[in-house]
Formats: C-alpha cells, sequence, structure tokens
C-alpha cells in the first residue's frame, strides 16, 4: 500500500513539476493524434457527407463496409503499415518506419473510417430534413454537400473527437510502427505500457492521469458540441 502511495505522490510531483521528459511523451502524443485526426477529418468529412447524401448502385454496401472499418484491429492495422513502409515494402525507400509519420499513418487508418462514418449518418439525417430546400434552391452535389458540413458542424465535430478519442488511446498500432523509441517516438500509450512492465509506476501513473484528463475533456466537449447541435435544429 505504502509503495502506491508514494507511487502516486511521485507521479503528482512529475505533473506538476512539468517534467521534461513527462511534457515532451505528452507533446509527441498530442502532435501525432491531432496530425492523424486534422487528415482523417479532411478525407473522412468530405467522404461521409457525399454518401450520406447521394443514392447511387452499392451505397448500401458501401456504408457497411465503412461502418465495419469502424472496428479495425489496431495491431493489424499496425502490421499492414509496418509492410508497406518496411525495407522490403512498397514504401521502404522513404524510410518512414519508426518514425513519427508512420505512427500518423497507421492512426489516420484507424480514425478515418470513424470519421467517416458518423459524419455519413449526421449528413444523412440532414439530407432528410432539408433535402427538398436544397432541391428547390437548385443547389447542386458540391453546394449541398459543403451547405450540410456547415450546417451540421457542432455534430460533426462530435465525430472528429471520437476519432481524437481513439488516437490518442491507441498502442497497438502505433508500438508496432513506431518501435517506442526514446526521444523520437515514445508516446503516452506505449510508454505507460513499457514503464509499468518495468515497475516504473510513477511515470506511467502520471502519463495516465493526463490521458485520464484528456478523456474527460474530449467527452465533455462532445457532450457541449452535441447540446449546441441540437439548440440549432430545436
Amino acid at each position: 500500500m505504502n509503495d502506491f502511495s508514494a507511487a502516486f505522490a511521485m507521479a503528482a510531483q512529475l505533473v506538476l513539476s512539468l517534467d521534461p521528459e513527462l511534457v515532451e511523451i505528452v507533446l509527441l502524443s498530442l502532435y501525432v493524434s491531432l496530425s492523424s485526426v486534422a487528415l482523417a477529418a479532411l478525407f473522412g468529412l468530405p467522404l461521409g457527407a457525399t454518401v450520406g447524401m447521394l443514392r447511387f448502385p452499392g451505397r448500401r454496401a458501401v456504408i457497411v463496409m465503412m461502418n465495419a472499418l469502424m472496428g479495425l484491429p489496431p495491431v493489424v492495422v499496425g502490421l499492414v503499415v509496418y509492410m508497406l513502409l518496411s525495407r522490403a515494402g512498397p514504401l521502404g525507400e522513404f524510410g518512414l518506419l519508426f518514425t513519427p509519420t508512420a505512427m500518423i499513418i497507421a492512426q489516420f487508418i484507424l480514425v478515418a473510417p470513424i470519421v467517416s462514418a458518423l459524419s455519413r449518418q449526421v449528413v444523412e439525417d440532414l439530407h432528410e430534413e432539408y433535402g427538398e430546400h436544397l432541391r428547390s434552391l437548385d443547389a447542386g452535389p458540391l453546394d449541398s454537400v459543403a451547405t450540410l458540413l456547415w450546417d451540421g458542424r457542432f455534430r460533426l465535430l462530435t465525430a472528429v473527437l471520437a476519432g481524437f478519442g481513439r488516437a490518442i488511446a491507441e498502442v497497438g498500432a502505433v508500438l508496432i510502427v513506431g518501435g517506442n523509441i526514446l526521444h523520437h517516438t515514445r508516446v503516452m500509450t506505449t510508454t505507460i505500457a513499457l514503464e509499468t512492465s518495468k515497475g516504473n509506476l510513477a511515470l506511467a501513473l502520471a502519463l495516465g492521469m493526463i490521458l485520464i484528463v484528456l478523456a474527460a475533456a474530449v467527452n465533455a466537449a462532445a457532450s457541449i458540441l452535441a447540446g449546441m447541435g441540437e439548440r440549432q435544429h430545436g
């Protein structure tokens, strides 16, 4: 019991003193996760909006695939990206394996389906509500997509935050493609796993505290944005 109390006390001290190693790990985690989420939003929001608004042959199959991809196993994604970026892979010449870029690619693959699937549902609901109005204005497909994305911006931001929650808590894929290299690719989740196995509970707990705070902040922001979206359409 005393060991755990001491570990918690040391963890709190690391956080409050802004320990340089702790700060470096947190900043890299945020850089990787925010970069992957930004790319996923640029790709997933227009894709989800297009599928949600348009009607075309095979649309149901596309929706089923988008929903299924939300449950991609992280270790499988990590393995595929590893094979693509390894020296023997098609992208090996770029030397991206065991770099933050490789971690961003892996997280992008995991997050993009979440953003696209959730945004598809939001835009589809909005299109059912405003589709007749858009047709009366003779709005083209691009104008309609842009209008619905803007109109559903608060609910769509909730989808983006869900993607960020997935990214920041990811460990399997980033461990495979990043290698958990000190001062280079070591992020919060991989450090927690490593330090726990080494018995260094103070650093692991400190990072765990920060992860919990981030998760709570994301959930709070999602709830606020959802409320704003409901009031907008209420």
